[in-house]
């Protein structure tokens, strides 16, 4: 598969086939993530395959978590505290799109709810990860991580398999260090669902927009 078609094609699959994924393939796919740059050599990403048991534990546990109001506990601040534009409008967009795609009203908050709550299952996939990182590194190593992420996302593509990074699995961290036996120095990044995509399923069927180039580029002389 071509590069540039590979990252112009990429998109984020909530619905996948039941078809197994091979043990062999994933440790494919990260054979070729692995050489993503990072500064001076560090390589600083960890990476944990979730078993099918597992995933249903994580994803029930932190169900039962939210549903019992327990305030979610991230490593990290992903989103701004506060929405300004164009973020804001850009969000309300996405989410708009997402929900339109599964025929699911603003008003509906019930499979509103359930939609979402697919995440904490790694929207079915047949291969989920976990994305972790030493608490001791700097801000440069989680640079290094996104490039990390972003290799797995791309070379899934280069074997036929698709996939979805999940900021959503790092909202109780405490959960996936405990149930995935991950050290309590290491921050958890985010989850990855991967597998063969169902391109029939509606979820699959939307794309967000992107911005053209000049508005996000300047040029200098």
């Amino acid at each position: 598969m071509d590069v540039i078609d590979a990252i112009r094609k990429r998109s984020s699959v909530r619905a996948f086939l039941p078809t197994p994924v091979s043990k062999e393939q994933v440790i494919q796919v990260l054979e070729a993530a692995r050489f993503a740059p990072s500064g001076v050599n560090t390589q600083p990403w960890h990476l944990t395959v979730v078993g099918n048991n597992l995933k249903k534990i994580i994803g029930d546990k932190i169900i039962s978590a939210l549903e019992s109001g327990v305030p979610e506990n991230p490593d990290y601040l992903y989103y701004p505290k506060e929405w300004v534009e164009p973020y804001k409008s850009r969000r309300k967009a996405c989410g708009l799109a997402l929900y339109s795609a599964l025929n699911i009203s603003v008003e509906d908050k019930e499979k509103r709810k359930a939609a979402w709550y697919r995440n904490y299952h790694f929207f079915g996939a047949p291969v989920g990860m976990i994305v972790h990182i030493e608490k001791r590194l700097g801000t440069g190593s989680w640079l290094d991580m996104g490039m990390f992420i972003q290799n797995i996302l791309l070379a899934a593509r280069g074997v036929g398999l698709e996939t979805c990074p999940q900021a959503a699995l790092a909202e109780y961290p405490d959960i996936i260090r405990e149930t995935l036996n991950i050290p309590t120095d290491h921050s958890i990044i985010c989850g990855i669902a991967m597998g063969y995509a169902d391109w029939s399923a509606p979820i699959n069927q939307y794309r967000t927009a992107r911005e053209p180039v000049e508005s996000f580029t300047r040029w200098t002389e």
